[in-house]
């Protein structure tokens, strides 16, 4: 083997002997993923019953149950019956079954033309509790009162029954319950319901001070201006606070969270007692922790649980998770090893243990058993490439393996801890859900594994590994053309992300490509994915390399892989391409414009040309501000390379992307004409940063005609 071959590998065919059934091919329809028949089958809201070892799922008009004792399944409830029902409180007929949240083993509650409904079982008997605002968002309901919070535009309300409370009442530039720095450190919520129902804590956004970012909506005979407040790195950014609004007394105080304003408050999680609030309050440096308790009363600080630093970025994604039934301890999931592991606390922040340890991370934590004796998760212990379900015994620290098949899973425990529904998938099984009991044994399969792509010609997909300069382990992933001939060339499309936060090689169906890779071979190109250092799940050094110097180890890394695809008798080297978007499309003009030589097309989409037009807290944790470390900036910066410019390169943009502004493109365009060099451009008007729904085929016919006329000839 030489150098640059994988130190192991494994292979995988996307496709078994080919067969005359197998003559379809995508349609760039298909690759946009329009055709729903192409995705695994699965079971309609499936889910544990309340506190029951009991499941229920919708198959078309009916929701069935079933147990884990035997086979048989119950008809519990058709459409038939919720429609006769909402009939007899003259409301208008649902034309799908609803999404049905249990709230106990007989009652369930669910929404219809902006009604909240509850229906008790077996009778079906359907009470509308309240009617929420056309304009109603970010809906937040508390169990077992049915109350809601909700957002109108950017205030605060709750409805009680069919009281509705305004909580807030605040102007232009002030966000109420939503979610603030721009969805980082986890947030994906704005309200949080205390444990008993009776307060509710908040975030309250002031971006006033952020100067508004200019999108023009052209779909208007009179274009409208649309501002988004987008703070860039090393610019002022917005303040938050976290309000605490009390049902009974009907008033507001706010966490005393203290200066400076310029803070990120995450992992917002309400004691179980409901008397105290904690938070994470993360400086601007994002370099220090500390985990705060606030009284829910007065909003003063109670004490300081403990501190996380780190000389480039500490990075908190998760709440404090509370053992049930207990006020004393919660695990904190850290990445203050190096890897992310469970940590078990004291509510008075001693550190009781470090549940988990080794080079692997957890990646969702999923709950308790109900003693209270054992915290169950998924993590990578088996591959970086895997995603296996565990439960871990608080008192001796041991694992215990939960999903006994090879690949990706999403795992629902039971409430008793003693079962487990799983979906999965891997390179030979497009899902499976089984039933297991959380000792590994499986029980039966639900849903068995069918190929959804039975019918199409696909190329052999392999995955495997090259060593980085530094003798790091990559993992790779190529797609060969469909009747392939190793004695022949063929031209190379490196499809590539790199950056933070996501993975494109796993041990999922189809090794974690799509559709439009695949249809991409269908043409006749190998297809090249690496990830490189600075991708997710391989822990904290593997990430943290591209501190301060995005697109420098990653562009090394992804010139390890051409090398490897270089060393391949039947790689056209002449005729290789770049196509990414986003952090990817960063990558392929990156690639591109350091290596010329190499790459004769790419393609970039929504990309990020000069990190100083990045927002605030992705843009600083990875680069820091353009004052303190401009040599960054100016390497990585795209403007200062357009010099270097040969062959063909397209960029393509949404006019009203929020996430990477249009500028970073228009920038480049322009610098491009100032000094002489020809490159494409498209613009997809209307869209934000991607391109979806039907225009996305649009898109694929785009990049796959642009490829075809200028690196497949």
């Amino acid at each position: 083997m030489n150098k640059f071959f994988f130190l192991f590998a494994f292979l995988i065919s996307t496709s078994v002997l080919q067969t005359k059934a197998q003559t379809k091919l995508f349609t760039p329809e298909d690759a946009a993923g329009l055709n729903t028949s192409l995705y695994p089958s699965a079971m309609s809201q499936l889910q544990w019953l309340a506190d029951e070892d009991t499941f229920t799922y919708v198959d078309g008009r009916v929701m069935l149950k079933g147990n884990v004792h035997t086979s048989d399944l119950e008809q519990i409830l058709t459409m038939d019956k919720i429609n006769a029902s909402l009939e007899e409180i003259n409301v208008d007929s649902v034309k799908r079954f609803p999404q049905m949240k249990w709230i106990t083993s007989q009652s369930a509650y669910f929404f219809h033309q902006k009604k909240l409904f509850n229906i008790v079982l077996p009778s079906g008997k359907i009470l509308q509790i309240t009617q929420l605002p056309e304009e109603a968002a970010n809906l937040e309901v508390n169990l077992p009162s049915l109350n809601i919070a909700y957002t109108v535009e950017n205030n605060l309300f709750v409805a009680i029954g069919n009281q509705h409370i305004k909580i807030t009442s605040d102007g232009e530039g002030i966000v109420n319950g939503q979610t603030v720095h721009r969805n980082e450190f986890g947030i994906s919520k704005g309200i949080f319901w205390s444990p008993d129902g009776k307060k509710i804590a908040f975030y309250h956004m002031d971006e006033s001070m952020v100067t508004p970012y200019p999108l023009v909506d052209i779909s208007k005979r009179i274009s409208e201006l649309k501002n988004e407040r987008y703070p860039m790195a090393g610019m002022t950014s917005h303040e938050v606070l976290i309000g605490v609004f009390d049902l009974e007394q009907k008033n507001t105080i706010f966490l005393k969270t203290g200066l400076p304003s310029e803070q990120y408050l995450t992992s917002v999680t309400w004691h179980p007692d409901s008397k105290s609030v904690f938070a994470g309050i993360l400086n601007r440096e994002q370099a220090h922790l500390e985990m705060k308790q606030f009284d829910a009363v007065s909003g003063e600080e109670l004490m300081i649980l403990f501190e996380e630093r780190d000389e480039k970025y500490v990075e908190p994604l998760h709440p404090l998770y509370f053992v049930e039934e207990s006020n004393e301890l919660f695990v904190w999931v850290s990445q203050r090893d190096g890897f992310k592991h469970l940590y078990l606390y004291k509510s008075d922040g001693k550190l009781v243990r470090q549940l988990t340890s080794g080079e692997w991370i957890v990646s969702v934590f999923l709950g308790f058993d109900p003693k209270g004796t054992k915290a169950y998760f998924t993590a990578t212990k088996e591959s970086p490439l895997e995603q296996n379900t565990y439960s871990v015994d608080f008192k001796a620290a041991s694992i215990q393996r939960i999903t006994p098949e090879k690949g990706v899973h999403s795992t629902q425990i039971s409430k008793s801890g003693k079962y487990a529904i799983d979906n999965y998938s891997n390179t030979s099984i497009s899902r499976e859900i089984t039933l297991l009991q959380t000792n590994g044994k499986t029980l039966r399969i639900l849903k068995e594994n069918a190929n959804p792509l039975k019918e199409y010609r696909l190329g052999e997909t392999t995955l495997f590994s090259i060593p980085a300069s530094d003798g790091t382990q990559l993992f790779c992933r190529m797609i060969k053309p469909i009747d392939f001939d190793s004695t022949k060339k063929y031209p190379v499309i490196v499809y590539v992300y790199g950056g933070p936060h996501a993975q494109m090689i796993t041990e999922r169906w189809l090794g974690g490509a799509n559709f439009y890779l695949n249809y991409l071979a269908q043409k006749g190109y190998i297809v090249f994915t690496l990830d490189n250092r600075g991708s997710d799940n391989r822990g904290r050094a593997f990430e943290q390399v591209i501190h301060r110097n995005a697109g420098k180890t990653e562009t090394e890394d992804q010139m390890q892989g051409i090398q490897y695809l270089q060393s391949l008798s039947y790689v056209d080297t002449e005729k290789i391409g770049v196509d990414g978007w986003s952090y990817g499309g960063f990558m392929a003009i990156s690639l591109k414009l350091n290596h010329p030589e190499v790459f004769k097309v790419a393609v970039a989409g929504g990309p990020v040309i000069d990190w100083k037009y990045y927002e605030v807290m992705y843009g600083e944790r990875y680069m820091d501000t353009p004052q303190t470390n401009p040599e960054g900036y100016e390497q990585s910066s795209m403007l200062n390379k357009v010099d270097k410019l040969e062959g063909k390169l397209m960029l393509i943009h949404g006019d009203m992307d929020p996430v990477v502004v249009w500028q970073n493109s228009l920038s480049f365009l322009k610098k491009c004409v100032d000094e002489g060099k020809l490159v494409d451009y498209f613009v997809y008007p209307g869209h934000e940063h991607n391109v979806r729904g039907r225009d996305r085929a649009h898109l694929i016919r785009k990049i796959s005609t642009y490829f075809d006329e200028n690196l497949m000839k």
